[in-house]
């Protein structure tokens, strides 16, 4: 969870003294927050599914400072075509979306493909796997070239590296798509602009990340590279490497481009950021907090409370979390970091069962961005906690219309489940197997994305595949999310006493997650510690009595078998 923002910072803010500025020297009482800005869009950051990802900020490059070159025969748009020509045409023969296509066309249209290779999987699940994925990789670039700017819970700026072919009141505007086709025009005659293509290929990941769609991490790929040959040691370009390597969530490559980028710029917030980030996603907690303070003195800002206060909610330290957050909302101005930061003080509120609270903010994220798809998430979330189903759902069903994400779509199938009524089981599977469908699509783009699989197939599909993967990502990386996803594939594949030692260690930080807390109830309670089993269950429910719409029901009934 980290917004971000321009690496090039006011003179002002370099010369701020910690004692002013910096996280760890922040009043206990926040300040009045500032209504919210037409500026420039700051960068948002996130966590996805209750993780933090290491994620970029606005492009620091200004293209008008880099030098000018002669046209050559290198095309900005070479990536994106040479990967739409690789893919086959949709299932259903309609042709690839183009500029001046409507939003909903084109969102209609990935999530169509999304089903058909849903339905595919279940039909011929070998033969048609690959062609059915082609297609819904073809929607889902079209979709992203046609679709406005979205912030996700990790970053969404408006590109703001700015060059001599690209307006600043257009970058201003938060249209990352038409930000992305302004750097397209200037790279096809400046196409020697290293700054350019690194902005390029950061805007490819935000686009990437924001919509969902991973066809883009490729085309990111081929931008950044190309800015790097013109520019070995380019630290924008290696910053962007390390944002793109933690967006396919290779965190180790992501660690190792953000220490190359400090190396030429140890002031890079970006890659002081992405530092962070990678090492907290690797599970290296105490280093995460050195570097974190590191931050935090070198280049005081959102980005840098963001990931200062996860650090600290990790360690169970929810009231610095919240300190630091609610200082950063007060000091944001930008759209982009009021609905980012907004949404995390949002999350944590509802991790700790203060649904009013997590209500109040998602509504002020909402305000500044009101199709912010975290708050959205979160609202609806929050939402079925309170007891309102019927507007879980249809805030659900919205979400996935148009984002058909794993996370919104395990939720939305729970709600169906929980609701019970004529259909909805059947609505609940087709869910998840949506689930599957882009998890398939994510790997062939080079994304891993075992986590997803573990957490979704344990509870709704193979449990197999869901401790294969689960193993797979413990063997990576040893955080608590993947120890309380392997913890938990362990349990449903009846191996309960591999099972405990990950399901405390999942809970050993003091990280207050009820989730985790309602696994080691079970699982201790399956090794006949009946005592802990109770006193996790308890907690789970003192701390967040709707923290699933399906697991906080089953907490109550094992809490009750316990006594």
């Amino acid at each position: 969870m980290s917004p971000r923002t321009n690496d090039d910072a006011t003179p002002d803010a370099e010369k701020a003294t910690p004692d002013e500025n910096t996280a760890a020297a922040m009043p206990d009482e926040s300040t009045v927050e500032p209504a919210p800005a037409d500026g420039t869009a700051e960068t948002a950051a996130t966590d996805g599914n209750a993780e933090t990802a290491a994620t970029d900020g606005t492009a620091e490059t200004t293209i008008a400072a880099t030098p000018a070159a002669t046209a050559g025969d290198e095309d900005p748009e070479a990536p994106a075509r040479e990967a739409d020509a690789a893919k086959a045409a949709p299932a259903d023969g309609t042709a690839e979306a183009v500029p001046g296509r409507g939003t909903a066309d084109a969102a209609d249209e990935r999530v169509a493909a999304v089903r058909r290779l849903s339905r595919s999987q279940r039909r011929w699940r070998a033969a048609q796997l690959g062609f059915c994925a082609a297609a819904l990789a073809v929607a889902m670039t079209a979709g992203a070239v046609v679709l406005g700017a979205l912030r996700d819970g990790a970053t969404t700026p408006a590109v703001a590296a700015v060059s001599s072919g690209v307006s600043p009141q257009l970058l201003a505007s938060g249209d990352l798509d038409a930000s992305i086709r302004s750097l397209q025009t200037h790279l096809r005659t400046q196409p020697k602009d290293f700054g350019g293509w690194a902005t390029l290929g950061l805007a490819y990941v935000e686009q990437a990340r924001t919509k969902g769609d991973p066809s883009r991490y490729p085309q990111a790929q081929e931008a950044l590279g190309r800015s790097l040959k013109l520019r070995p040691d380019y630290d924008p370009a290696l910053a962007g490497q390390a944002a793109l390597a933690a967006a396919r969530h290779d965190f180790t490559g992501a660690l190792k481009y953000a220490d190359l980028a400090l190396e030429q710029n140890p002031y890079s917030e970006r890659a002081l950021s992405s530092r962070v980030d990678a090492l907290v996603e690797l599970g290296r907690y105490d280093e995460a907090s050195k570097a974190a303070d590191l931050a935090d003195s070198r280049k005081p800002g959102v980005p840098v409370f963001t990931r200062f206060a996860y650090v600290h909610e990790l360690r169970g330290d929810v009231k610095t979390a919240r300190r630091v957050l609610e200082q950063a909302l007060a000091t944001a101005t930008g759209r982009g970091d009021i609905s980012y930061v907004a949404s995390a003080l949002g999350q944590l509120a509802w991790n700790q069962g203060d649904y009013h609270s997590a209500l109040t903010y998602y509504a002020r994220a909402l305000a500044a961005d009101d199709n912010y798809l975290p708050a959205l998430e979160g609202r609806a979330r929050t939402q079925a906690a309170l007891g309102d189903r019927a507007a879980a759902i249809k805030g659900m069903e919205q979400i996935v219309q148009r984002y058909p994400l794993p996370q919104p779509l395990v939720e939305l199938g729970e709600l169906y489940e929980a609701r019970g009524a004529a259909g909805d089981a059947q609505k609940a599977r087709d869910q998840y197997a949506l689930v599957n469908a882009w998890i398939s699509l994510a790997h062939s783009y080079g994304v891993n994305a075992d986590l997803d699989t573990a957490l979704a197939a344990a509870d709704h599909g193979d449990h197999e595949a869901a401790l294969t993967a689960a193993r797979a990502e413990w063997a990576r990386r040893h955080t608590v999310h993947t120890a309380d996803a392997l913890a938990w594939a362990l349990h449903v594949s009846g191996r309960d006493a591999e099972a405990l030692p990950y399901a405390r260690r999942a809970t050993a930080t003091g990280y207050r997650n009820a989730s985790f807390l309602y696994h080691l109830g079970v699982i201790e309670g399956a090794n006949g510690h009946t005592g802990k089993a109770r006193t996790a269950l308890k907690a789970a429910l003192d701390l967040n009595p709707g923290f699933s719409p399906l697991g906080a029901r089953e907490a109550r009934e094992a809490l009750e078998a316990a006594k």
